[in-house]
């Protein structure tokens, strides 16, 4: 096989590298602009041929018809990824998220390509009524992010529906592990360590969190599973209470920190728990039962 990976120097795309060599899935060729991605999440693999590192933005759709050629199935993970980013580079976001994947999507098409895994997230949900949140809520993104995502899956659902291309979309919680920086968790981490404050905006929120090696088990599952049209929310099915997250960093051994109050950000959705009903019964996946039972190992 043949396996394009967007955004596969990043956080959850070196990952999915790191599963997929060791399950000799196949040729890898992983595709990064390197402006989030790191060129360290892929060292390892760096005298392996048959994965090939080609620094290239998803943007240029001619070089993304040319790397696709020959390909089975795309991860499409490549994208602005965070929600304060995104809001202050809107066009970066736009060109990136909505017409980069209208380019892996037409690049699947012209390819004959089997099937797009398409990584959206909870952020197309915006704020709910009532939680836990069912595939089936509507559109109601709150900030440029979400709104991206959004647009990414219509595009997605136009390609299956007038292409015949195999889309299968999963939405993402708030996916945690080593690699990952500039969310929460690694951020509260490093104050922790360092014996600097966690900055807290708000206080109030409540975060359905998800450990990276969950996430990648489904990406691969959903590059094969009977769920071509039916988006499925990766998550834990729990929320979490921020300041629960807080108590729990400040007990990691050897923790020194303290939390700093600021006001809540308005971009950023307050509360989300996913629904994973679809999850368990179309990829076959349970979360544990502690949604941070890795905080310990990334601590150490």
């Amino acid at each position: 096989m043949k396996i394009i990976i967007t955004g596969g120097a990043g956080f959850i795309g070196s990952h999915l590298v790191d599963r997929l060599v060791h399950d000799r899935a196949g040729e890898l060729i992983v595709i990064d602009s390197m402006l989030r991605g790191r060129p360290a999440n892929l060292v390892q693999h760096r005298d392996n041929p048959l994965v090939q590192v080609v620094n290239a933005d998803i943007r240029d759709a001619e070089a993304m018809r040319s790397l696709c050629a020959g390909a089975d199935v795309i991860y499409h993970l490549a994208a602005q990824s965070n929600v304060m980013g995104a809001v202050s580079d809107l066009s970066y976001s736009f060109s990136t998220n909505v017409a980069g994947t209208v380019n892996i999507l037409e690049a699947a098409r012209l390819n004959g390509v089997r099937r797009v895994v398409f990584t959206s997230s909870r952020e197309v949900y915006g704020e709910v009524d009532q939680l836990p949140v069912r595939e089936e809520a509507p559109f109601n993104a709150k900030n440029a992010y979400g709104a991206s995502k959004a647009a990414g899956e219509l595009y997605a659902r136009v390609f299956l529906n007038t292409y015949s291309v195999e889309t299968a979309v999963v939405r993402l919680a708030n996916v945690y592990g080593s690699r990952d920086y500039d969310r929460v968790i690694p951020l509260w981490l490093s104050a922790a360590a360092q014996g600097e404050p966690m900055i807290v905006y708000g206080g109030q929120q409540v975060i359905d969190f998800v450990y990276v090696d969950q996430v990648v088990e489904a990406l691969i599952r959903a590059s094969t599973a009977a769920i071509i049209g039916q988006p499925i929310n990766i998550g834990s099915g729990q929320g979490t209470p921020l300041l629960q997250l807080a108590e729990r960093v400040l007990a990691l051994p050897g923790a020194k920190t303290r939390l700093d109050l600021h006001p809540a950000r308005s971009v950023e959705v307050a509360r989300f728990t996913a629904d994973i009903s679809r999850m368990r019964s179309l990829l076959g996946l349970e979360p544990p039962s502690d949604p941070l039972f890795a905080l310990e190992r990334l601590w150490g």
